[in-house]
């Protein structure tokens, strides 16, 4: 199984067609772009043109949303066939999905849902994590999940849980801070305890997106992973303290709803570039991992 190439440690921006003309007419100095892996799975068309000629700029990730690795059914073949062939055509530097399931017999969720952490579950996402990887022969990471409600019948902490997906089957990791900030404060944890325990040895790539806000019944904070504006004050401070102990990794913008013009979502990548920048220019940073 082939390891795949390491995405710049860099600011990387969600490809989308409003941005098309931009990306290709300005070349803007952005490290790489990532796509969402089923809006490429059809045969041809204008989606393959504008990605075939933003590929020859920069490099490119794919992240899954739709191979529901935590569901009890087998993986869909025909759908991991077509992952293939997406992977083939484009040898992207990195392919992601999520700790999350959305099928159940011959439905779709058009959501990711979140599953209890037990043994059973543990060996059923190892088994599914291990598929995908020979299948496509190569590494792939595995988010860490936004959540809304905890299971009783979990026995493993989540942290401990994905440690062990890694261990078991050679993956990598995705470190979603925005949804380390949306489940922590939805479960009355520490989010910077979570990233303090967080393997960051194992972190191919970091997310950050911006959360809305309500109340809850009781009129607690409720915290919705809603990707719909910029990224938050709270998210880009736990950012610093995780890039703290990594030291620079790939960092993804996701701007996926309310999606702004092109240079207000470049501003972020700007922001984050600097952030990274700051990282690498502390000697302290890497021996704190050590």
């Amino acid at each position: 199984m082939n390891s795949p190439t390491a995405l710049p440690a860099r600011a990387g921006l969600g490809l989308k067609p409003a941005h098309y003309s931009d990306i290709l007419g300005d070349k803007p100095d952005v490290g790489f772009f990532e796509v969402h892996a089923e809006n490429y799975m059809g045969a041809g068309g204008p989606p393959h043109r504008y990605l075939q000629s933003i590929a020859e700029h920069y490099p490119i990730s794919l992240h899954g949303v739709g191979l529901s690795i935590g569901a009890e059914g087998p993986l869909d073949k025909a759908h991991l066939s077509r992952l293939k062939a997406l992977v083939d055509r484009y040898r992207p530097a990195s392919f992601s999905e999520h700790l999350a399931w959305s099928t159940h017999e011959t439905g779709f969720l058009n959501d990711l849902l979140p599953l209890p952490y037990t043994q059973s579950a543990l060996d059923r996402i190892m088994r599914h994590v291990d598929e995908v990887q020979q299948v496509l022969g190569r590494q792939m990471l595995l988010e860490n999940p936004s959540t809304y409600v905890l299971f009783a019948e979990s026995t493993i902490d989540e942290i401990d849980f994905l440690e062990r997906i890694a261990g078991g089957t050679g993956c990598g990791l995705l470190l979603d801070v925005n949804n380390v900030m949306v489940s922590c404060v939805n479960h009355r944890m520490d989010p910077v305890a979570y990233i303090d325990r967080f393997p960051v040895e194992l972190v191919g790539e970091i997310h950050l997106a911006g959360y809305d806000e309500a109340l809850d019944g009781v009129g607690d904070r409720l915290l919705i992973d809603a990707h719909a504006s910029a990224v938050l004050e709270d998210v880009f401070a736990l950012y610093h303290h995780a890039l703290s102990r990594s030291g620079p990794v790939a960092t993804l913008i996701e701007w996926d709803n309310n999606v702004p013009d092109f240079p207000t979502l470049f501003a972020e990548a700007i922001r984050v570039d600097e952030a990274l920048s700051q990282c690498a220019r502390l000697p302290e940073t890497l021996s704190r991992v050590a």
